[in-house]
């Protein structure tokens, strides 16, 4: 294991919140690309899971645990520090790790606010009762988030893009596993 990473088990409830790019500066710090354009999970939470990537080097294998000093927007990205992560070479080593976090150190989303990864799986269903398939992934497109929809069907799957908007979204009961949408097959 490298310095600054404990061996570890990945929690049952861990998720993949980015990933460490490079080294930044001399002093151990290091560049992360978050996959949220939010990334208060990686600022809340202070131990990182760390698996190596999955193509290129591998300077270390199994998965590891570090403990996070900060976290911080810098310019246009994301840097941090780690415990016992002092100098440039240390910081290098971790290049490409694949970051998780535990969900259970996510920050409590607002009334009406959600996390992406507790829709991705949701059932959809409009106001008539029809089901109109799972949620498969979400999109930003500026403006508004797109929920993007598979009806498996026996010949065929059908796609379909239903804009996050209280015009289009009624309710979303995540204990129930279900969106209800003001929303026709047909469209």
């Amino acid at each position: 294991m490298l310095p600054g990473l404990e061996a570890a088990e990945l929690p049952a409830d861990a998720i993949e919140v980015g990933r460490i790019l490079d080294g930044w500066g001399i002093k151990g710090w290091f560049k992360v690309l978050p996959y949220s354009a939010d990334p208060e999970a990686l600022f809340s939470s202070k131990r990182w899971f760390l698996l190596p990537t999955e193509k290129g080097q591998k300077t270390f294998s199994g998965t590891g645990r570090l403990k996070i000093k900060e976290a911080k927007f810098h310019s246009d990205s994301v840097v941090a520090c780690a415990h016992d992560i002092d100098d440039r070479n240390a910081a290098d080593a971790l290049r490409g790790a694949r970051i998780f976090v535990s969900r259970e150190s996510f920050p409590t989303a607002q009334k009406d606010e959600y996390y992406w990864v507790d829709l991705i799986g949701l059932d959809v269903v409009n106001r008539e009762g029809q089901n109109l398939g799972q949620v498969r992934e979400l999109l930003s497109t500026g403006p508004q988030t797109v929920l993007v929809i598979d009806e498996v069907l026996p010949e065929q799957t059908v796609q379909r893009m239903i804009p996050f908007v209280s015009a289009y979204i009624d309710d979303v009961k995540l204990p129930e596993r279900r969106i209800l949408v003001d929303w026709q097959p047909d469209y």
